[in-house]
């Protein structure tokens, strides 16, 4: 297994419109690692959320989920099978992801496998996620195709959701790769 990668940028993506002094700082959690340094075994773990009644309803206005398991306390209690409101599944989904999202300049998400809600999770409950790199393969000319798993754990170990990330990233040297491709 690879050792982990810094969470500061290697180099600066140099913005021409601020200052150069400010311009050349790298920035912080925006890695600009290539498809050579992406480390397949690496596992990292986000820090803990916890899932405000304040949030969900926010998200849920966002997205106009107004699904009475989400948004009805009283359906929840008194006709839901849980007995109290869920976060919608889309909300777990996109915070857990967050958590432990990188901001690779040289990274695209080609799209999400595998995505399973477990368990429910429920307002007040505590997220948290790890992320695994599970492999990767030469691609196209000039990006090959990464995947990672996202776990979503509730409270002190409680899986509730997993999906496999997909993203394309650009090769730092791409004629290493010329006649290696799956796409041309």
């Amino acid at each position: 297994m690879s050792t982990i990668a810094p969470t500061v940028g290697i180099s600066s993506t140099h913005p021409s419109d601020m200052p150069e002094d400010h311009a050349s700082l790298p920035v912080w959690n925006a890695e600009n690692w290539f498809y050579e340094n992406w480390p397949v075994g690496q596992r990292i773990r986000s820090l803990r959320r916890t899932m405000a009644e304040g949030d969900s309803h926010m998200f849920n206005m966002l997205v106009t989920d107004i699904h009475p398991y989400v948004q009805d306390q009283m359906f929840a209690q008194r006709e839901g099978i849980f007995g109290k409101r869920l976060i919608a599944g889309a909300f777990v989904f996109s915070a857990g992801l967050g958590l432990v999202a990188t901001n690779c300049v040289n990274a695209f998400s080609y799209g999400y496998d595998k995505l399973r809600f477990i368990k429910p999770v429920f307002i007040g409950d505590t997220i948290y996620a790890i992320r695994t790199n599970l492999d990767k393969r030469p691609r196209y000319k000039d990006m090959g195709l990464i995947r990672a798993s996202y776990e979503i754990f509730k409270g002190e170990g409680e899986l509730v959701l997993y999906c496999e990330h997909l993203q394309t990233v650009k090769y730092n040297n791409p004629a290493d790769f010329a006649g290696k491709t799956e796409k041309q």
